[in-house]
C-alpha cells in the first residue's frame, strides 16, 4: 500500500502503532521481525510500517504479518550521523518523517523508531509540537530495580543536556504521570538525582528544584523523597529519578555497559574449568533468569514526554527482541493515553513556573542552530 491509501483510524479495541522501519543499524529485516513478535503477543495490535514499499512488502509477507501491517512508502532514510538541524530542513520524504506524520494525522497513537535520536526528537518537536506549558521535552527510560514492579523510571536521559529548576519540576510531573499510567503506581515516589542526599549539596538549580518539587508533590499526587544518589537509581527507595539529560544519558550508558560486563564476566568464569562448566549447567535456570533481568533489550525504548503525541526511541542496534519490546511499550502507553494525562497535569501545576510565550509549542529552528545541536549531541553520539 502507498501513501495514497485511505487513512487508518484506530477502531474500538484496536491499537495502531507507527513504526519507522529504516532507522536501525540492523536494517528493516530486524525491525519487521520485531513487529512480527509484538503482533504475535497482542491480537489487537496493528502497525503502520514506513520505508521502501517493495522491500517492506516482501519482509512483511515473509513474516506473515501483511494482514496487520499497512505500508507507507518512504524512500529516504535519516542517517545516524546527520545533524538534527539538517534533517529538519531536508527530512521530508524519509521514513522517520513519515512515521511521525502518522501520529500527527491521527492514523496511529505512538511512533516507534530505532533511528538518530537527535533527529527524531527535533522532527517530533517540529511536527507534533510541545505540550502547552512544557519548556523542554524529556526522554524517559525504564531501569531494572529492586522494586516489586521491577523497574524505575529515569528522565531526562538525553533529550536536552540542559535543565533548570523549572525544567526539573516538569520532568517530575511527567515522570510521575508515566509511572502512574505505565507502571500502575497510584502515588509514585520521586527522587532528584544529586551528588548527595543532604539538602546543602548540589548546584543552585538543584536546590531550587528540590523546593519546587516538594511543594508540588501533594497536588500532583506523588511522594517526594528528596535528593537521591547514583546508587539509588536501581533501588526500592524511589520509583522515578529526575535529572538533566547529560547526567541521565551518562548514567544510562554506564548501567548498560556494566550489565554487559557482568554477563561477559559470568560467561568467562563459568567456562574457566570443567568443574565450573558443570556448575554452570546446574545453575542454568538461575543464570538465564539473571540474564533476562539485566538484558537491556527487554526494557528497550526511551519515551519522549512533553509532546502532542507519544514517540518511543528504540536503540539503534536493537534486534527483533528489542524492537518488539519497544513496540509493546508503545502499545501500553497508547492504551493509557500518557500524553493526554501529562498535558492535564502540566497545565494544572506548572503554569506558575512557565513563560507564557512558550505555550504556543513552536520550535525555533534558529534556536537549534544557535545551540549547535547541543540538545541532541549526547544522544547522537552515544545512544546508537
Amino acid at each position: 500500500m502507498t501513501n495514497n491509501v485511505a487513512v487508518v483510524r484506530p477502531a474500538t479495541g484496536r491499537t495502531v502503532i507507527s513504526v519507522d522501519a529504516m532507522g536501525g543499524d540492523r536494517g528493516p529485516a530486524a525491525v519487521v521481525a520485531g513487529v512480527a513478535r509484538a503482533l504475535a503477543d497482542d491480537p489487537q495490535l496493528h502497525v503502520i510500517l514506513h520505508g521502501p514499499e517493495a522491500e517492506l512488502k516482501r519482509l512483511a509477507a515473509k513474516r506473515r504479518v501483511s494482514d496487520r501491517c499497512v505500508i507507507r512508502d518512504a524512500q529516504g532514510v535519516v542517517k545516524m550521523d546527520e545533524k538534527p538541524s539538517l534533517v529538519m530542513r531536508n527530512g521530508k520524504g524519509t521514513s522517520m518523517w513519515s512515521a511521525i506524520e502518522s501520529v500527527r494525522e491521527g492514523e496511529a497513537t505512538v511512533c516507534v523508531s530505532c533511528g538518530n535520536t537527535g533527529a527524531l526528537m527535533a522532527l517530533s518537536m517540529v511536527r507534533l509540537r510541545k505540550l502547552p506549558g512544557v519548556n523542554r521535552p524529556a526522554i524517559a527510560c525504564l531501569w531494572p530495580s529492586r522494586n516489586k514492579h521491577g523497574f524505575n523510571v529515569m528522565l531526562d536521559v538525553g533529550a536536552d543536556i540542559k535543565a533548570d529548576a523549572d525544567d526539573l519540576l516538569q520532568y517530575a510531573l511527567m515522570g510521575a504521570s508515566y509511572a502512574r499510567n505505565g507502571l500502575g503506581l497510584v502515588s509514585p515516589r520521586i527522587g532528584l538525582l544529586n551528588v548527595g542526599k543532604e539538602e546543602h549539596k548540589g548546584r543552585s538549580e538543584l536546590k531550587t528544584a528540590n523546593d519546587l518539587i516538594q511543594h508540588a508533590a501533594g497536588e500532583a499526587q506523588f511522594d517526594y523523597v528528596g535528593f537521591v544518589e547514583g546508587g539509588d537509581i536501581p533501588s526500592d527507595r524511589v520509583d522515578v529519578i529526575v535529572t538533566d539529560g547529560f547526567t541521565g544519558n551518562v548514567a544510562l550508558k554506564t548501567g548498560e555497559g556494566t550489565a554487559s560486563l557482568i554477563r561477559d564476566f559470568l560467561k568467562e568464569a563459568f567456562r574457566k574449568t570443567p568443574l565450573s562448566r558443570f556448575a554452570a549447567l546446574l545453575a542454568l535456570t538461575s543464570l538465564r533468569r539473571l540474564s533476562n533481568r539485566i538484558d537491556p533489550r527487554r526494557v528497550n525504548g526511551g519515551v519522549f514526554l512533553g509532546l502532542n503525541g507519544t514517540v518511543v526511541k528504540s536503540h539503534g542496534s536493537a534486534d527483533a527482541t528489542g524492537v518488539a519490546a519497544a513496540i509493546t511499550l508503545a502499545s501500553t502507553l497508547s492504551q493509557s493515553d500518557v500524553s493526554g494525562r501529562i498535558a492535564a497535569r502540566v497545565a494544572a501545576l506548572a503554569s506558575d513556573h512557565h513563560d507564557p510565550a512558550e505555550d504556543t509549542g513552536e520550535y525555533d529552528i534558529a534556536d537549534e542552530r544557535t545551540r549547535g545541536d547541543s540538545a541532541s549531541t549526547v544522544t547522537d553520539e552515544t545512544d546508537d
